[in-house]
Parts: structure tokens; C-alpha cells; sequence
């Protein structure tokens, strides 16, 4: 059924006339008639009969009336749902505990009067996550995704470079050292429990094993993030790397330390994802939060040669 039909039916019946329904659309009074006939046509009713005064409603046109009114109201609900702006943007964080979820949070808190929605695509890897952006499962996602696997439609901005940080227990051998070096850390093992293969971070860790002689792994079922602040605490030669906006908390008594690494400083690049040319206002206001807002990154940075290609 023809919407702008409807909309001309019931200003007619509201105004009681033809022309005075013409000026109300900003259309022309023939235009009007065109569409009144249009419709009764479509319904076989008459929906209005015409007067030497203007038009007043049939007994069909009396009972059409308030469905066309509803119809109606329910199509600008529908269009006030979609238009930029009007609702939230789903922003996919992947890791509520990680820098980009970290980081949305406290645009949240600098610009409440924002419409945003964080949600998790987990089980996505980054191929699929900007797949889920350019059919709009989602308005915009944190991956760490070369620039050939961008897919047309979609736009990617690195805003977001996030500085590694070793975290051990009391216990360990580097424990008290200020900052140490990614070639500090051979001969030691670094467990990073969850990488799931085929994710973008599982290629994150591997390159950055290869790179640097690391034994990265994530052996041993996955019990939280409890359970490896557990274990750090306990062992005297386990290790694991976190980002230095990531937020992990645990008890005094563990005594876990955060170290940053230097020379290189291997940063995890998160790039934005979103659909080229969408208008939210609330996106342009979220990537000039990140262009100011990000962790500070050192001189000497590394990351996968893969993120240029």
C-alpha cells in the first residue's frame, strides 16, 4: 500500500479539503486527487465524498481512518529508529577487560549525553567482525586487520596502538625490574590463555613469538582471568602479556606486577572498522576521542609486519 497515498487520505480527512491537504504536502491539489484515487482504487472503497464545501468521510473512509493514522505513526517510529543519531551505536569492543572496551567506557563517561551500545562479536575473528560492520550487525569494531583484508564498503583507521606490558607474580625472576625488554623474555614461559586459533590475535602472538624467540602459549583449559591471576601469583616462572589500558584486578595479597617492555615496545594495533560514509554523529564523535585519547606509545614500537600489507 502506497505510504504517501495514506498520509494525503488523512490529511484530506483532516483539513476537509483537497486543497487546503495539497498545501499542507506541498504538492498539487491534481496530485492529491491522483492519490486519493490511487488508493480507493486499491481498497475498491470509497473513502471519501466529495462536497461543493471540500470532502467529508464515507462510512469505509470513517473505518479506514484511525488504521491509516496508526500505520502511519508506526512508519515514523520505524524511520526515527534508523536516522543517524536516533539510535545507539553499536560499537564491538571484543573483550570487555581490553584497551578499546577500556577506552569507549570513558568516552561514555566524558560524553554521556552520546547514544552507544558495547557489545562482544567473541567468537568473530577479525575477517568476520568486518564482514558483521559492512552488513550492519554491528556500526563499528576494534580488530587488528591488514589493509588488504579491509573489505570494500568498509573504512579502517589504527587508532588505537596498545602497549604490551609483561605481568608476573612476586616470585619471578624479573619481578622488581623496572622495564625489560622483549629479549628479556626468552627462555621464559609466557601463558596467554583463550588464543583461539584463526583469531587475529593468535597470529598477533605467533608473529610476535617468531620475531623475538618467545615461547607464547595458551596450553591448559581456559578458567578465567581469576584463575591466571591465581596461578601468576603462585609461580616463580610464569608470565603473562597484557595491554597497558587492559583492567585486571586482583587481590593485595597476590602482589602481581605490570612491567612495560621497551626497546622495541611491541604494540597490539587496534584498527576501527566502519562502514564508509556513515553518517552517525556519535562515530566522528568517538574517532576524534581516539585520535587524542589513546595510550601514550613509545619511539621504538613493533608490530607485525603483516598490519602494512
Amino acid at each position: 500500500m502506497d505510504v504517501a497515498a495514506m498520509r494525503t487520505f488523512v490529511s484530506v480527512a483532516e483539513t476537509g479539503q483537497f486543497q487546503a491537504a495539497a498545501d499542507e504536502l506541498g504538492i498539487s491539489q491534481q496530485a492529491v486527487s491522483k492519490r486519493i484515487a490511487a488508493l480507493e482504487k486499491h481498497l475498491e472503497v470509497t473513502l471519501l465524498v466529495r462536497t461543493p464545501r471540500g470532502a467529508r468521510l464515507s462510512l469505509d473512509g470513517q473505518v479506514f481512518l484511525p488504521h491509516a493514522k496508526q500505520v502511519l505513526t508506526t512508519v515514523e517510529q520505524a524511520e526515527l529508529a534508523v536516522r543517524p543519531g536516533s539510535r545507539p551505536l553499536r560499537v564491538d569492543v571484543l573483550n570487555r577487560r581490553i584497551a578499546p572496551a577500556q577506552t569507549v567506557y570513558r568516552f561514555y563517561q566524558s560524553h554521556p549525553e552520546m547514544n552507544l551500545d558495547a557489545v562482544t562479536l567473541s567468537d568473530e575473528n577479525a575477517v568476520h567482525a568486518a564482514q558483521a560492520v559492512l552488513v550492519g550487525t554491528v556500526d563499528t569494531a576494534f580488530r587488528a586487520l591488514s589493509k588488504g583484508q579491509v573489505p570494500i564498503g568498509v573504512s579502517a583507521e589504527r587508532l588505537l596502538d596498545t602497549p604490551l606490558e609483561l605481568m608476573v607474580g612476586p616470585g619471578h625472576a624479573l619481578a622488581n625490574a623496572p622495564r625489560v625488554r622483549p629479549a628479556d623474555l626468552v627462555g621464559h614461559r609466557i601463558w596467554i590463555p583463550g588464543i583461539r586459533p584463526g583469531t587475529e590475535w593468535a597470529l598477533f602472538y605467533q608473529t610476535l613469538s617468531d620475531a623475538f624467540g618467545l615461547s607464547i602459549d595458551a596450553l591448559g583449559p581456559n578458567f578465567g582471568d581469576e584463575a591466571l591471576m591465581d596461578a601468576l601469583a603462585d609461580s616463580r616462572s610464569l608470565a603473562t602479556l597484557v595491554g597497558r589500558g587492559d583492567r585486571y584486578l586482583w587481590p593485595q595479597a597476590h602482589d602481581l606486577r605490570r612491567i612495560p617492555l621497551h626497546n622495541p615496545t611491541p604494540v597490539y594495533p587496534h584498527v576501527l572498522l566502519y562502514r564508509t560514509g556513515d553518517p552517525h554523529p556519535v562515530l566522528a564523535a568517538l574517532r576524534d576521542h581516539l585520535r587524542i585519547s589513546g595510550p601514550p606509545v613509545a619511539d621504538d614500537v613493533w608490530t607485525p609486519d603483516w598490519m602494512d600489507r
